[in-house]
């Protein structure tokens, strides 16, 4: 039976940080994968997880960068790794399926948001190459280890981004449409939160479970290097001295607050049995319909088992990967 799209209150919310949900929590011995975890809410999430006792891997495609975070997170393990090449992801997975090791938590967090288009070495859309295509790659790669935790999380970073769009499956990649970066980026964490979906269906009987998140917004990252500062003004999420407005009930977040849902879905103990559902503020989002003019909430083109379906098939065909 699948797990209800409904809040179960949580006793958290929106204000809750990563270290506040982690508490009480002990990790040890636990193996985590944190994709993006070098920067922004992979960092803090990659640094609470280690925190809590779990030995951490970073993989990374700015080496230089990722030694800065292995400053502030000791013993953080670091890997090179590059998501929109798919021979990067093969390596990195194939050492670590060397050691033997389980992999109890894989935290799908790197992103790109509404950049100029560019494309893969495939010709594959930057975007959907990135958010999508290289964690479905990675998890179908890391599958055994996943498979050996008895049971494992896999938490996908997805984003209220999702309202903007669903998965074009005629031109996912606009080679006959005219890119636009938003609706690009919301079609790619459409994606993410459809992927869960499918990979809990796989993987609940073999102890995988999958979730899905929007993390809350957050502008002081890297993954707002391509919004202008007039943009994010014109949100309400700057001010006019360009600092960001920290209000989190009205989606405006610190980094620590936005690690918080990923972090949630990985340790809580309250979501035992469950999987494939759209979290947000530390607790499962509530649906709203398609037509929905709320803030939060998911649309049902990202949690709808037959699109998860066909996604699936698809992001087969497209990496020539599936879990097994």
């Amino acid at each position: 039976m699948s797990t209800p799209q409904a809040p179960i209150g949580s006793g958290f919310g929106a204000a809750s940080t990563a270290e506040e949900v982690a508490a009480g929590h002990d990790l040890t011995g636990k193996v985590a994968i944190v994709t993006g975890g070098y920067a922004g809410l992979g960092l803090e999430t990659a640094r609470v997880l280690a925190a809590a006792g779990a030995k951490v891997i970073v993989p990374a495609r700015n080496i230089e960068k990722a030694r800065a975070a292995g400053e502030i997170v000791p013993g953080l393990k670091l890997d090179y790794m590059d998501l929109m090449d798919p021979d990067s992801i093969d390596d990195f997975a194939d050492r670590f399926l060397e050691d033997g090791e389980p992999l109890h938590f894989l935290i799908n967090n790197a992103a790109v948001m509404a950049n100029p288009l560019t494309r893969d070495s495939r010709g594959y859309e930057s975007q959907f190459s990135t958010n999508h295509l290289g964690h479905f790659q990675l998890t179908a790669r890391l599958w055994p280890a996943l498979v050996k935790a008895e049971g494992a999380r896999v938490v996908v970073v997805s984003s209220r981004g999702h309202a903007r769009s669903g998965v074009d499956f005629d031109d996912p990649m606009f080679d006959n449409r005219e890119y636009q970066p938003y609706i690009a980026y919301g079609q790619s964490k459409t994606a993410n939160a459809l992927f869960a979906v499918s990979l809990d269906a796989l993987g609940a009987r073999e102890g995988v479970r999958a979730f899905s998140l929007h993390p809350g917004g957050i502008v002081n990252t890297d993954l707002v290097r391509h919004q202008s500062r007039e943009y994010l003004q014109a949100s309400g999420y700057v001010d006019a001295d360009g600092n960001p407005v920290i209000d989190p009930e009205n989606n405006k977040k610190t980094i620590a607050q936005g690690a918080a849902t990923t972090v949630w879905c990985a340790v809580s103990n309250e979501l035992e049995g469950m999987g494939g559902v759209y979290c947000e503020n530390c607790d499962i989002a509530k649906a709203v319909p398609a037509d929905s003019e709320e803030l939060l909430g998911v649309r049902p083109w990202a949690t709808d088992p037959e699109l998860a379906e066909r996604l699936w098939q698809m992001s087969e065909r497209l990496t020539g990967l599936t879990p097994s």
